[in-house]
């Protein structure tokens, strides 16, 4: 036996060296994506692309190998969509907040993390939050990417009072290359071709270099671009303002959920959970999770957590850290192909947010729409979310409705303690919000 199978503890696990190394190429491969729609994500926040770039490997290389060496789970970590798109949109476009502002607000709710964690008070609030509410909060997100996504590649277009968005000019080059684009992941998507969003997105680059939309890259390898105009770029003194309190708040809960339900999820399926439904040492990824989100501000990117994309590997046979431990190697690699990434432009990466967003439609059929205090709650986070296009005003409006539907419903006693916690919060957060 190697030292790798001992570390790893492979032979316990049911699982194999070979194993976890195909599971970690197979998880990498199908999140690898974030390399490149994250930094164009928080470009719109005006991070530069370049060191937005090396900071969201930094950030995967870092929590994929945490979770690896630490929690022995086959968990990736990279910084989260949904919460990217809240920052850049949101925070700094709507709010008009820095960038630097941001980035101290999710240091900030970071080291929260690590103490709640360390004092096992994370596990107990999160386990409040109703399933029903969990699934709309991907749903709800899964719209608002595929908006996003609908917006950057000119297919759907701001429209005038009345008619608030329209069609953009389907006919033109830029439209069509994204509609090609679109068309490409589709047929990839249904073939269940292994790396298909990674792939999608290249092919569509290609095409939309040789329509001329964009320049190609002068050259394909080279060194990473310098950390420095956003490495510890936090701006502690904003973020201490009272009028930033909603932003810590909404940037809080959003992780805070986030994380619980994909480490549940991706333990079920696993079968990682105890007869009880319960992750043992579910504190060590916990952690993990906390201390990627201190990292991720501080080296210029946002919120980082495991992803879902993580089911791939597990589907692979991915047991232990190794898988994590060989994702974190291959987000090292991309470092050194910095000018083709960079020069990926929205109508290539564009479909893969509209398609993202298709991927986390599905925990809708797991609401009870038959149960009105269950889906009035979810429904609102849903529509709230999209046709606010603000991600914490359906959450936190997720929040206060569903006590307040099970009041009515006379079915209070189905509402957790802790989750009163965080009706309390979600009404400072409408009641301090900004809306000039």
């Amino acid at each position: 036996m190697s030292g790798f199978e001992r570390f790893f503890q492979l032979e316990q696990h049911g699982t194999t060296l070979s194993r976890e190394v195909i599971a970690g190429l197979t998880t990498f491969t199908t999140m690898s994506y974030i390399v490149v729609v994250n930094p164009a994500i928080l470009s719109n926040a005006g991070i530069p692309a370049g060191p937005c770039f090396v900071a969201t490997v930094v950030a995967a290389v870092f929590g994929c190998a945490l979770m690896g060496l630490y929690a022995n789970r086959p968990f990736a970590i990279a910084p989260y969509m949904g919460e990217n798109a809240f920052i850049a949109f949101t925070v700094c476009q709507q709010l008009g907040y820095k960038w630097q502002t941001a980035l101290a607000a999710i240091f900030i709710a970071g080291v929260l993390f690590v103490l709640l964690t360390v004092l096992r008070l994370r596990q107990w609030v999160v386990e409040a939050v109703p399933v029903s509410l969990r699934y709309s909060f991907a749903v709800g997100i899964g719209l608002f990417l595929t908006f996003i996504g609908l917006n950057q590649t000119g297919i759907v277009v701001l429209g005038v009072p009345g008619a608030p968005v329209r069609a953009g000019h389907l006919t033109t080059a830029p439209v069509l290359v994204a509609i090609s684009g679109f068309l490409v992941l589709s047929i990839l998507v249904i073939r269940k071709v292994r790396g298909a969003i990674l792939l999608g997105i290249v092919v569509t680059a290609i095409i939309a270099f040789i329509a001329k939309i964009v320049p190609p890259p002068v050259h394909f390898v080279s060194l990473p671009p310098g950390l420095g105009p956003i490495l510890w770029k936090l701006d502690f003194r904003g973020v201490m303002a009272w009028s930033a309190f909603p932003v810590v708040l909404t940037i809080f809960i959003m992780a805070f959920v986030d994380t619980m339900g994909t480490l549940i999820g991706l333990s079920a399926r696993a079968g990682f959970l105890d007869k009880n439904g319960n992750l043992p040492q579910i504190e060590r990824p916990m952690l993990v999770d906390a201390l990627s989100t201190c990292l991720a501000p501080a080296v210029g990117t946002t919120t980082s957590g495991a992803y879902v994309e993580s089911a791939t590997g597990i589907e692979s046979g991915g047991r232990t850290g190794l898988t994590a431990l060989v994702a974190a190697a291959c987000f090292a690699l991309t470092l050194f192909f910095a000018p083709i990434v960079i020069s990926i432009p929205p109508q290539a990466y564009g479909p893969a947010l509209i398609v993202v967003g298709l991927f986390m439609l599905e925990p809708i059929m797991r609401i009870d729409f038959t149960d009105y205090s269950e889906s009035i709650p979810a429904f609102a986070v849903v529509t709230l979310m999209c046709f606010t296009f603000n991600i914490a005003v359906g959450i936190s409006a997720g929040f206060i409705l569903y006590p307040l539907c099970k009041l009515v419903a006379g079915k209070i006693r189905q509402v957790k303690p802790a989750l009163y916690v965080l009706t309390a919060l979600s009404l400072l957060f409408f009641v301090f919000y900004p809306y000039g």
